[in-house]
């Protein structure tokens, strides 16, 4: 006899309800194990680190991040300035497809509605927030660091960067100045505080409010440091005696450096410590005293910087964060000390496009610590304890900047993005980097299909335009109107390859035909980039199979 027709639908109610209760749990179970991320972009910070095997920079807290990371030895932007390579990496494209060679266009118009890299997360059921400089503010992010697309909420600028480039500089003259060296006494500068001490303050704020959310998040924090001009708490100068600060080992122009290929560094120029020098336009050296100043403050910002890296990650330890977040430490590019007689980034070399690069994964690429024991203990680094850490695995392969996308989105656990047809300009969701996955060896992502095993993945490739052929005002930072040369360059483990070729910005259209000056540096015999020997080769021509 069937059961009646009452407790069938009680049954049936029952059923759901287990249904329903069973899905909730696994809803919440999987939102426990997905891991948060959080990415620190840092601004003009080349690889002089402890952890990169620079003695005389104290970088402990960077170090401590890096010990319990993949550490990547050789990882490379894609152009060596601001807004072009935030807007590449952030995007996973490069700028030829971003068509982001300057400051002054936003990519969602004027190449290709590309997704971000916050934005596929924010898509992924992730909360995303932007804090201090993430994205260029201005034009190139839409003057909303791409809000709404890429944040959950409106991103976050520090009420004292608009102080950054004011008269705060105290001279010895004991007026304030707008100059290059910048050592201050946070309680006299205006509203007694720095923009990355604030932006370190509203990230800690904010994963307050995270350690209770059951969906994960995506935290990306922009430090403005060591970006010019060089405004630190005067304290950490201490770090750093004068008579202990070396020049650069090549602090002269390479005799063979084709004039295109140097940056006559304008930007430093304007500042009223550096114009009261009264150096030659555009060739002419910085008096060595005052090179040592530079170097002096340059590295006195890494410090401050890796301090407040620090106060930030000991706090991700506190709030119980530190055991499910993914922690992903890189810069926007170098930036040049006196290598080749240059004080700046805007070129191809080296020092100008290779950056440091890691990624913390838990349990993963550290061991997770014991009960009551911290990751990351904030390390003090006028601490004589505070001793150099030996970074963890460390990988040699040359990377590029563009393999953060789909690096980021397999590490969380997410679909990783296929790669890009070529062209792209219509595609809103692929990347045009390497995935990087493979480099971590995790067992469980061996077989994963979106694994990269193409041998170009030993190439980093980078670009920057020019105006003309011989350095002029507007070398360093061209319009798009303006750019009438580009030069693309070729990282491998053996050479850097560099052509200069006619551009055309209207059609946005190199002219490979129309080389009008080239470098090749063998880095093993090399590696400063010092002795051009393009003329010297049978390189006549651009090798167009190397291309991305």
């Amino acid at each position: 006899m069937p059961p009646p027709g009452w407790l069938l639908l009680w049954l049936s109610l029952v059923l759901c309800s287990v249904c329903a209760a069973l899905e909730t749990a696994a809803q919440a179970n999987s939102a426990t194990d997905t891991l948060n991320v959080l990415l620190i972009i840092v601004d003009d910070l080349r690889p002089s680190l402890g952890c990169y095997g620079e003695k005389l920079v104290k970088s402990p807290n960077i170090d401590q991040l890096a010990s319990h990371s993949l550490l990547f030895q050789n990882a490379f932007s894609q152009q060596a300035v601001c807004a072009p390579s935030r807007v590449s990496f952030l995007t996973g494209r490069r700028p030829d497809t971003t068509r982001l060679y300057d400051f002054n266009s936003y990519w969602r118009v004027h190449a290709g509605n590309f997704s971000t890299i916050p934005q596929y997360f924010k898509e992924n059921g992730y909360m995303t927030m932007s804090v201090g400089k993430v994205f260029h503010p201005g034009i190139s992010s839409n003057h909303s660091d791409d809000s709404p697309y890429s944040w959950s909420f409106p991103p976050y600028h520090p009420s004292s960067e608009k102080y950054e480039n004011t008269k705060t500089c105290r001279g010895q003259d004991g007026e304030l100045h707008a100059n290059l060296l910048c050592p201050v006494d946070v309680t006299d500068v205006p509203e007694g505080t720095l923009p990355d001490k604030q932006s370190t303050e509203e990230a800690i704020r904010l994963l307050g409010k995270m350690e209770t959310l059951t969906s994960p998040f995506f935290l990306a924090v922009g430090y403005h440091k060591p970006h010019i001009p060089f405004r630190y708490p005067k304290e950490f100068q201490k770090l750093y005696p004068l008579e202990n600060i070396t020049l650069a080992p090549d602090p002269h122009v390479p005799d063979g450096l084709p004039p295109v290929a140097y940056n006559p560094w304008m930007d430093i120029r304007r500042r009223e410590d550096v114009q009261a020098l009264n150096i030659s336009v555009p060739y002419g050296p910085i008096p060595v005293d005052f090179q040592r100043k530079i170097r002096q403050s340059y590295f006195a910002s890494v410090s401050y910087l890796d301090s407040e890296v620090g106060r930030l990650l000991s706090a991700l330890d506190d709030l119980h964060l530190a055991n499910r977040t993914i922690i992903a430490f890189t810069s926007d590019h170098g930036w040049a000390l006196g290598e080749h007689g240059e004080w700046a980034k805007y070129s191809n070399f080296d020092v100008t496009t290779r950056v440091p690069l890691m990624f913390y994964v838990p349990g993963r690429t550290a061991l997770l610590p014991e009960p009551g024991k911290k990751l990351f203990p904030y390390r003090d680094p006028f601490d004589p304890a505070s001793e150099s850490m030996d970074p963890g695995r460390q990988v040699v392969d040359l990377v590029e900047l563009v393999s953060l996308f789909p690096t980021l989105t397999g590490l969380a656990g997410l679909r990783v993005p296929p790669r890009c047809p070529i062209p792209s300009f219509h595609v809103e969701v692929c990347r045009e980097g390497q995935n990087l996955l493979k480099h971590f060896r995790f067992h469980d992502l061996e077989e994963d299909p979106y694994l990269d095993g193409n041998p170009r993945e030993s190439i980093a490739y980078s670009q920057y335009p020019r105006p003309a052929d011989s350095p002029q005002w507007n070398s360093d930072k061209p319009s798009l109107k303006d750019i009438k040369i580009m030069g693309y360059s070729i990282r491998t483990i053996d050479y850097r390859y560099t052509v200069w070729v006619g551009f055309n910005p209207n059609e946005f259209l190199a002219n490979f035909s129309d080389i009008h000056a080239g470098e090749l540096y063998f880095v093993d015999s090399d590696p400063l980039q010092d002795h051009n020997v393009y003329n010297d080769s049978q390189h006549g021509g651009f090798p167009q199979s190397l291309m991305p």
